[in-house]
């Protein structure tokens, strides 16, 4: 089994490489998609967060308000340190879970989408670091689009993460999103094609 830990930044076009790469039959574990389903209300992670952070981070169901949350820890580096110390070793663990079983099932190779890759040091524990990356204009242009932010807003967003320079120096492949994302989708075929002839 070959594990590719898959990272980039916001508005790099990581989630549009996801995207393709499973619309071509590849499983990929999305880190983020993993956390939301651990912070299900009731489950062990929503437990830990919701003890650790009180009442005011749950909407009136008792699940987990992520956008209450958000503000809760961001710009506070403790809370926030807090908060990953209880959900990315959660996170970790189900991705090691989930490829074990899929290495046991046969599948040849699995994508681990993971925005904090590098940063968080599981570019470790993967065969392939595949980094996607844009122009710092880009994301900001994109995050503004995307969620509908304001160019200051943007701009906080994409400094707030390690820059892609940065995480380039870590690649096995870089995914050069500066262009269309036609020619982005022509990428990721290629690599996926080479797969076919090895």
């Amino acid at each position: 089994m070959t594990i590719i830990g898959l990272t980039g930044g916001i508005g790099s076009g990581k989630s549009t490489v996801s995207r393709r790469l499973e619309a071509h039959g590849v499983l990929v574990l999305d880190a983020d998609r993993v956390a939301h389903e651990l912070m299900e209300r009731g489950r062990p992670v929503w437990r830990a967060v919701w003890e650790a952070f009180g009442w005011a981070v749950l909407d009136a169901c008792g699940a987990l308000d992520r956008a209450r949350l958000g503000r809760t820890v961001f710009g506070d580096p403790v809370a926030l340190g807090r908060l990953n110390a209880l959900v990315h070793p959660a996170v970790r663990a189900a991705l090691r879970e989930r490829t074990a079983a899929a290495a046991a099932a046969g599948v040849p190779r699995v994508v681990w989408d993971v925005p904090l890759l590098i940063e968080g040091g599981l570019y470790r524990e993967v065969d392939q670091v595949w980094v996607v990356y844009a122009a710092v204009e880009q994301q900001v242009e994109r995050v503004m689009r995307r969620a509908h932010a304001s160019a200051g807003e943007a701009r906080r967003r994409v400094a707030a993460q390690w820059p892609l320079a940065a995480k380039v120096a870590y690649a096995d492949r870089v995914l050069d999103n500066t262009g269309s994302e036609e020619d982005l989708a022509r990428q990721v075929d290629a690599l996926v094609a080479a797969w076919g002839a090895s």
